[in-house]
């Protein structure tokens, strides 16, 4: 009857009622009111089973479908994988060390169709060595569904800043501030290592603004043989007098013009 009366007198009709063939009172019908029951929907409006009964919960929440779902059924694809960083410190990229990553991720119930939020943790061996941009997946540690394999889980190694070295590939850099007068006669520059040791490298070199240091083995262990080590480069910054007193300027102007 309903869908005779959209047919007849579309929305309207169904909402504010039809005129009825005699007169009276009463002459509209009342208006449909929805019900927010989609199989009570069906069965007044079309007059029969609701076709899509099986996609819905008794509550009227939709239902996950196996199979590929509305799409196909048995059709089965990848989810695109999920990258996240994994922030290291020099210092754990020097020893290793072992990062427990704890990820939530949808997990198919026992029933096949729902679903539930579960936490799982991830464990990542870190090695001597490791460079930043290092890459470790985890195959299909994603969300699972049932129509989907779950997507693989990458985490990309990024290095935290230090506060006395930089690295550039398996070397070291180091900056020391050393006056003008020891940057010409010498000195010896103190380095704290990574493993706690503490250099004392002899300079005898006069330290122009372009001079390096190199402390070979000093640096990154080597991924390949973690028994080598790369170099630790020394640079300097020289710090230049801000003012010299009459003497001190005849005293350099000798010794160092000809």
């Amino acid at each position: 009857v309903r869908r005779g009366i959209y047919d007849r007198f579309g929305e309207e009709g169904l909402k504010g009622g039809i005129p009825v063939e005699c007169g009276g009172e009463d002459a509209w019908t009342t208006g449909y009111v929805f019900h927010n029951n989609p199989d009570k929907v069906f069965k007044e409006f079309f007059g029969g089973y609701n076709p899509f009964a099986e996609f819905f919960t008794k509550d009227g929440s939709e239902v996950t479908l196996p199979f590929g779902g509305l799409r196909g059924r048995g059709a089965m694809k990848q989810d695109p994988p999920m990258v996240w960083d994994l922030h290291v410190s020099l210092e754990d990229l020097f020893f290793g060390c072992t990062k427990k990553m704890k990820i939530s991720r949808r997990v198919m119930n026992e029933d096949g169709q729902t679903s539930t939020i579960r936490d799982k943790i991830l464990i990542i061996d870190v090695q001597p060595g490791w460079k930043p941009g290092t890459r470790v997946t985890f195959e299909k540690e994603g969300d699972q569904g049932p129509n989907v394999i779950p997507a693989d889980i990458t985490f990309v190694v990024q290095e935290k800043p230090h506060p006395r070295f930089k690295r550039t590939n398996d070397d070291l850099i180091y900056v020391s501030d050393i006056p003008l007068g020891k940057a010409l006669v010498g000195c010896t520059v103190a380095v704290r290592t990574l493993d706690g040791r503490l250099l004392n490298v002899p300079i005898n070199d006069i330290v122009h603004p372009t001079y390096c240091k190199v402390v070979p083995g000093e640096g990154m262990p080597l991924l390949e043989d973690p028994r080598r080590r790369g170099d630790l480069l020394i640079h300097f910054n020289i710090c230049f007098p801000k003012s010299l007193t009459p003497d001190k300027k005849v005293l350099l102007r000798s010794a160092l013009l000809p």
